[in-house]
């Protein structure tokens, strides 16, 4: 990751403001339920993040609530986009977690920074890069969505590239533009990134805090990679070709594409796109 990704050591302030979803969402079951009614095409894109580990004991319960919200996709006005980024720190306690990478380590505790935090934990859930929270506190998620999904977003397209160019061997050509920027609230320096997230993974564990256990995981990040800078008015394009390693399953592969503000961690736009075959 490119060292711009530790942001400017500016404390963020973030802020909770209550949505529009109800209360009473407390499990899995009336969260579907919410995630099934129609889409209504005003739906904003929101980037949700979790910083997890295999080592730890308490990360379980938030690895679910991202799998119910990848499941979702659409609450309410939002249209939910997950990461799962798996930190590293924890591996030295026992078990060494597959999906781990120092990468992910130094993202934290970029957003550590921004939001003038001592340290870094997990599990944390970061929602739009402006608000943190314990990963597995649904309501408190639930809340930072619905106040995500009301802020303007710049427009980011993502496709896969031309038939003659998408597709060589294990590579995956990819377009994308993003549009839109000056329509949003001043913003400082931004950068554009391209994550590949693989879905439908399963680890047992069998030591450390959590052996013994099967885990679940949805949308871990395979590679997180700095496309470029997106400036002012004018137009970001890019045309990424992805390598896909022999080992991920392309069936549940997806390519997410977000603007982020460096100084302030904030998410100005953000978009997904399926890699299955015949997508």
């Amino acid at each position: 990751m490119r060292s711009s990704v530790l942001f400017t050591l500016l404390p963020l302030v973030a802020a909770s403001v209550l949505g529009a979803f109800a209360l009473a969402m407390a499990d899995s079951t009336s969260l579907v339920k919410v995630a099934r009614s129609p889409r209504t095409g005003r739906e904003q894109p929101v980037l949700v993040e979790l910083f997890t580990s295999e080592g730890c004991s308490s990360c379980p319960p938030a690895d679910q609530l991202l799998m119910e919200l990848d499941q979702a996709h659409w609450l309410a006005n939002a249209e939910v986009i997950v990461l799962s980024e798996h930190v590293d720190y924890w591996n030295r306690l026992g078990w060494v977690d597959p999906f781990s990478s120092s990468q992910f380590s130094d993202r934290q505790k970029g957003y550590a920074a921004c939001f003038a935090q001592a340290g870094i934990y997990t599990p944390q859930m970061v929602v739009d890069g402006h608000e943190e929270l314990v990963g597995s506190d649904r309501t408190h998620a639930l809340r930072a969505i619905a106040d995500a999904a009301r802020q303007p977003k710049a427009n980011v397209v993502l496709a896969i590239a031309p038939r003659t160019q998408a597709v060589t061997g294990g590579q995956i050509g990819l377009t994308v533009r993003v549009e839109g920027l000056p329509g949003l609230p001043p913003h400082g320096p931004s950068d554009v990134f391209l994550a590949i997230t693989e879905s439908r993974l399963h680890s047992q564990i069998l030591r450390g805090e959590n052996s013994g256990r099967g885990l679940d995981h949805t949308a871990v990040v395979r590679s997180l990679t700095a496309l470029g800078g997106a400036e002012g008015n004018k137009v970001f394009s890019a045309a990424p070709v992805v390598s896909i390693e022999p080992s991920w399953k392309r069936a549940n592969l997806k390519a997410v594409v977000f603007v982020q503000e460096l100084r302030s961690g904030r998410v100005l736009g953000v978009a997904a796109l399926s890699l299955a075959p015949g997508q």
